[in-house]
């Protein structure tokens, strides 16, 4: 088959899905490889060759999101994935070739499925994890399990719940086994979105035990040189990475600024080469900047505000529903993102392209501003009169989709127009994350980031006792349609029944969705090479400085 019949293959494979048998015997050869990456970053290769990349160098960052933890296996915080995918690897990266996401090798070198239960990865040879210890599939088998793992209890386990076991071919190839066809596999296998497929060193996490976090160890273009606390996260380059010829960059140097003025005027001033990320306030002003490239798009993402199922009065959905109808989201764009986002009508977002209604704001479909309806609503409600709910609200900078303060201020006279008077708590924000945590809330808003499929979207956060379900909502009908998504590959299928999962969410009402935001990066046009994906990494892989 020739090369541009490869292509032509692998495009449509794309096309139909990313579960197709074709897909996987195609990553085998190295004409497939070619073809994606001709179809994945056939311009940016264009681009690399106009302009040859220079070696050396450090690239000084300005770091507003929170880090938690350097162990992807804990990590809460995309503020630490970003730093994570310089570190780390998974079997599958994220790529994406300007309109749509997909999943492609990374420490797999093939990806092969005898059937839709078992998949068989050919790994990479001779790639070490930064301490010299090999990557092989003894390596990746134990990582992998350490996620599962009852005893580690990571809060990503989940993505394993239906792995039967991991069998070891041969020093290079491992096989997994599903107790039944697990269509988001592919998310949970990469490095940085899935987290759960972020492959570690066993050694280095023997060795530092509950201090990996501190002590990070991958096979990643960077290798985890320091970390002062509140201060700054230094790396450097890993001279035995695996992708020919990177890293270009010597080093990476990680400030820590909580307060986002800073970080603005340091990166206005040139003190820094880029920021992590940018509230939206500051987004027209860093764009003025001739000195500056910005980068943003909408991506997988939703903000929103959530209501305690488990007490009154929010354990009434007409009185959920109510608020749901009783918001307009334009405003929202408007005010609380500075139009840098779009109305959202379900958690289902625009990168999910297999599963996104792109006409949904005019079908009638999921939540929307309606006044008449809201009040209809609120008639039907069990408690009468004015209701004062507690509404949670972290101060501060709350990270790539929240806007502070702003939407609970913009929700506040929304809301007065149904009777419902909030009275709001301004919390830290750890004790805003513990008050959440244990139910003590009656409201509460916040975003759910970097999501690139919808079993990701709506499983944790809404299916009955899962980890991320804090308002208690629960459905068996949502958790069953939930549920025979994740058991089919049939792209179709999938849709159809995360559709009507959706629908059946957005009646129910725990949430009412806010918007989609578009998610910046923020890097000084002497940073070349650099790659968007919208994920909400960093990624320095490719990067280097003019």
């Amino acid at each position: 088959m020739s090369e541009q019949n490869h292509k032509d293959k692998l495009a449509a494979v794309l096309a139909a899905g990313i579960n197709r048998r074709s897909f996987m015997k195609l990553m085998g050869s190295g004409a497939g490889l070619a073809a994606v990456s001709a179809i994945m970053g056939g311009s940016l290769v264009q681009n690399a060759i106009a302009a040859a990349p220079k070696r050396g160098g450090t690239i000084k960052l300005a770091w507003i999101d929170a880090v938690d933890t350097l162990d992807p296996h804990f990590t809460a915080s995309l503020g630490s994935v970003k730093i994570l995918n310089n570190i780390f690897n998974g079997l599958l990266k994220v790529a994406y070739d300007g309109k749509k996401v997909s999943f492609v090798p990374d420490l797999a070198e093939t990806w092969e499925m005898p059937d839709d239960k078992t998949h068989v990865f050919k790994l990479r040879q001779g790639v070490k994890f930064h301490n010299g210890d090999p990557c092989d599939a003894a390596a990746v088998k134990w990582s992998l399990e350490r996620v599962k793992s009852p005893a580690v209890a990571s809060p990503h386990a989940w993505k394993f719940e239906t792995l039967a076991g991991i069998d070891i071919v041969d020093e290079s190839t491992l096989r997994m086994r599903f107790s039944k066809p697990y269509a988001f596999l592919p998310v949970a296998l990469t490095g940085s979105t899935g987290r759960a497929g972020t492959i570690v060193s066993k050694r280095a996490v023997e060795q530092h035990g509950k201090a990996f976090g501190r002590n990070p160890v991958g096979t990643g273009p960077f290798k985890f040189a320091g970390w002062r606390e509140n201060e700054s996260i230094t790396l450097e380059r890993n001279p035995d990475y695996f992708e020919p010829g990177l890293p270009y960059l010597d080093g990476v140097q990680i400030l820590l600024i909580k307060e986002p003025t800073a970080a603005v005027a340091a990166m206005m001033s040139g003190q820094v080469d880029g920021m992590s990320l940018s509230p939206f306030q500051f987004v027209p002003q860093l764009k003025a900047n001739r000195k500056l490239n910005v980068y943003g798009e909408v991506e997988g993402n939703y903000s929103f505000v959530a209501m305690n199922n488990r007490r009154a009065p929010f354990d009434d959905p007409m009185l959920r529903k109510a608020v749901a109808f009783a918001i307009n989201r334009d405003s929202i764009v408007k005010q609380g993102y500075f139009g840098e986002a779009i109305p959202a009508y379900s958690p289902i977002s625009p990168p999910m392209t297999d599963f996104y209604d792109k006409n949904i704001g005019k079908s009638g479909r999921g939540q929307f501003f309606d006044l008449k309806k809201a009040m209809a609503y609120r008639k039907q409600s069990k408690v009468q009169g004015e209701i004062n709910p507690v509404y949670i609200v972290s101060q501060g900078f709350t990270g790539s989709g929240g806007s502070g303060t702003r939407n609970s201020q913009l929700l506040l006279p929304m809301l007065e127009k149904i009777g419902i008077k909030p009275k709001i708590e301004l919390l830290d924000r750890a004790v805003w994350t513990k008050r959440r945590n244990g139910g003590d809330f009656d409201m509460y808003d916040e975003a759910w980031i970097a999501d690139l499929d919808p079993d990701e979207t709506i499983y944790p956060e809404w299916h009955s006792g899962k980890p991320w379900n804090f308002v208690g909502y629960s459905n068996t009908e949502f958790d069953k349609l939930l549920s025979e998504a994740q058991d089919t590959l049939n792209q179709a299928t999938r849709k159809k029944l995360y559709g009507r999962a959706e629908d059946l969410l957005m009646a129910d009402a725990p949430l009412a969705v806010l918007a989609h935001m578009k998610v910046f990066k923020i890097l000084s046009k002497r940073v070349q090479g650099f790659q968007y994906i919208p994920v909400d990494l960093l990624n320095l892989h490719s990067v280097w400085l003019a």
